[in-house]
């Protein structure tokens, strides 16, 4: 019995570290995948904006007008995220019964019942 107990303990130790080794690696994963993905949006997405502009990059002045060019860009797509989100709360999300009695009656979830 105490030899069952035993390997019992030693098998729930080996399991622990095992997880802990794998989660440790699961975060550095994680991370790797995150940084693989920030690359390829910020690939993607400057070659969208280049598109037709004839951006000089062996040139300071070059550089500096295609980093304007980028985060002007990037400052834009933030403001149209939050025009969009301001027009999607400022919606009237209530829901209507199908029933042809219930059509006048909005279901909200609102506590002024």
């Amino acid at each position: 019995m105490a030899i069952g107990f035993t390997l019992f303990i030693i098998l729930v130790l080996i399991i622990g570290i095992w997880v802990i080794i794998e989660v440790k690696r699961m975060k550095h994963k994680l991370f790797a995948i995150f940084l693989i993905g920030l690359i390829l949006l910020l690939y993607i997405s400057s070659s969208f904006v280049f598109r037709g502009h004839d951006v000089k990059w062996n040139t300071i002045p070059g550089v500096v007008e295609g980093a304007n060019l980028y985060f002007s860009w990037l400052g834009s797509v933030f403001i149209n995220l939050k025009s969009i989100t301001g027009y999607a709360v400022d919606m009237d999300w209530k829901t209507y019964g199908n029933n042809s009695d219930d059509k006048e009656k909005s279901y909200s979830f609102s506590s002024d019942k």
